[in-house]
């Protein structure tokens, strides 16, 4: 699907705007099944709207203009689902990853060829706020560099557990990953990216296989993983029935849902 694009005041890097997003949607889902009616994961409702309108309306408001999105599981469904959904102003290429049961490194590597130059990384799974993503594309992007956002609110996590965490030193990740212990931040899933994102997860390719996280401690070592606090801003991973429930909480009390335009907004 192409469409022509609009002329939002965007980021740029070096002068030049950054309008792609590329949106990881191949998984299957499975912690949420008994909720998703057997649809993929991506197309749950949340407050009547699914989790990839969501993300896609958000990351439209922030200035986005084109979208590459990696589906797998149920890719016919997922295809027909965006082949129906348009919006004036937005280009949509769908890339399908038929190895969507690998780590989600690989879904990435995958959209390589489809990206032109410097784009916004965004989980399918992710709701935030578009003021969220607006302010990580007002980042300056060194080339070679990786920005992640991360939510340094401690104690405002639903799920410790599932949550990836982050060690920064001086503006800068250093660890990553769901089990490090010493950590001052969560990795909320929102990336700004140079194309050095696919040469750090080839590299961190074993057995054909490799996590996003891989790739990010890659980066981190060398001093390329940037981290931008995102302040008060508010994002839920929706990953399992209770964290489901949850972010329906959160919009009851706090998210006219008039349309996706809204801002969420945690308690």
């Amino acid at each position: 699907m192409k469409g022509t694009k609009h002329s939002s005041s965007l980021r740029r890097r070096g002068g030049r705007k950054i309008h792609e997003c590329l949106i990881l949607a191949a998984g299957n889902g499975s912690r949420i099944v008994s909720l998703s009616g057997g649809l993929p994961k991506p197309l749950v409702k949340v407050k009547g709207q699914s989790l990839l309108e969501h993300v896609m309306l958000a990351a439209r408001d922030a200035g986005i203009d084109r979208f590459v999105v990696v589906v797998g599981y149920g890719a016919g469904v997922m295809r027909a689902w965006l082949d129906n959904w348009s919006l004036q102003g937005i280009s949509i290429t769908v890339v399908e990853n038929p190895d969507y049961h690998k780590d989600n490194g690989i879904s990435v590597l995958k959209a390589h060829r489809y990206l032109e130059g410097p784009f916004l990384l965004l989980m399918a799974d992710h709701i935030f706020e578009p003021d969220m993503a607006r302010a990580l594309l007002r980042q300056p992007l060194i080339e070679g560099d990786v920005i992640l956002a991360v939510d340094s609110k401690l104690n405002r996590i639903f799920d410790l557990d599932d949550a990836t965490k982050v060690r920064r030193e001086g503006g800068h990740v250093v660890d990553i990953g769901k089990q490090i212990t010493a950590y001052d931040g969560y990795d909320t899933g929102m990336f700004l990216c140079s194309a050095r994102i696919f040469d750090a997860l080839e590299s961190a390719t074993q057995g054909g296989n490799c996590s996003l996280s891989d790739g990010m401690r890659l980066l981190g070592k060398t001093g390329s993983l940037r981290a931008f606090d995102i302040g008060k801003a508010a994002w839920q991973d929706v990953d399992t029935p209770e964290a489901l429930a949850h972010a329906e909480t959160i919009l009851d009390r706090q998210f006219r849902h008039a349309s996706l335009h809204d801002v969420i907004h945690h308690a």
